[in-house]
């Protein structure tokens, strides 16, 4: 798009998301998000991925097995967003595109933070990291964020979330905040990466899907092509076969991402293009708030 368009994207966006983030978000998303400090709270038993210089080694000698040092939580965050910028998320027939879905969440959830003094970076991933931005404070690297979100062309198509969540892992030292805003549609196992990002950091996923991601209309013969993969070809939707099909591939994908986020311990929300997503934020950060 050319720069007049964008900066009118941008500021749209801006209006629409700041106001969001100061008039609703603000208490929902203080109670939900909670950093951590420096001072010391209890101990629990080592889990995989915790940082070694935790250790309570008096507490591990004694019951022959290691724990770690947990502290009260400070207020400050660093929030994380992993967001997918694989061909997918061009994809747009009800509703809104998830692209743009995905910039509104994200410049949501970014305002929000810096309304509680928070650090905010981005990790832009398909099946490969494409861009780190590292985490800062201010409207100026907010509006730089959304800008890129906007307008950001990756170079790869594909996409993979663990190499995503393997990149934070090794690159945030200390325990953050992390979205990951996808749309999931990923045949790569990321249930390993999941685990081992959520118990060094706070990990939260948020899907963005389109309605006929899940489910094909009945209108007879209609082409239809991969974006990530570019392969098209031809499919009869008056089929009730077909549609059933296709029902089911989503349904299965749809249980294996969930088994997922479950096993992981990951806090999720799903959000259709064609909804409104400060109600399911919305309900996500209260169902955190009172965790």
């Amino acid at each position: 798009m050319d720069a007049n368009e964008l900066l009118k994207k941008i500021r749209k966006i801006e209006i629409k998301t700041r106001g969001l983030s100061q008039n609703i978000f603000a208490g929902e998303y203080h109670s939900a998000f909670k950093g951590r400090g420096m001072t010391f709270s209890e101990v629990r038993e080592y889990q995989y991925g915790d940082d070694i210089r935790d250790i309570d080694w008096n507490v591990t000698a004694r019951h022959n097995r290691p724990y770690v040092k947990v502290y009260e939580e400070e207020r400050e965050l660093t929030v994380m967003l992993l967001i997918d910028v694989s061909g997918s998320r061009n994809f747009g027939a009800v509703g809104e595109d998830k692209r743009m879905m995905i910039a509104e969440i994200a410049a949501t959830v970014a305002f929000s933070a810096i309304q509680n003094n928070d650090k905010i970076g981005v990790i832009f991933f398909s099946d490969k990291v494409e861009k780190f931005i590292p985490p800062k404070k201010g409207r100026k690297h907010i509006l730089f964020i959304i800008r890129e979100l906007l307008d950001f062309t990756p170079q790869h198509k594909g996409t993979d979330v663990a190499v995503a969540l393997r990149y934070l892992t090794d690159a945030i030292k200390k325990r953050c905040t992390t979205f990951v805003i996808s749309d999931f549609i990923d045949d790569h196992d990321y249930y390993q990466a999941l685990s081992i990002a959520n118990n060094k950091h706070d990990v939260t996923a948020v899907q963005v899907y389109d309605k006929r991601d899940s489910q094909l209309p009945d209108v007879g013969l209609m082409r239809v092509i991969d974006l990530e993969t570019g392969h098209d070809r031809w499919i009869n939707t008056s089929s009730k076969k077909v549609r059933q099909t296709f029902n089911r591939w989503w349904y299965e994908r749809q249980q294996a991402m969930i088994d997922r986020f479950n096993k992981s311990r990951v806090e999720y929300t799903s959000i259709a293009t064609d909804e409104d997503f400060v109600k399911a934020l919305m309900a996500l950060f209260k169902k955190r708030g009172v965790r």
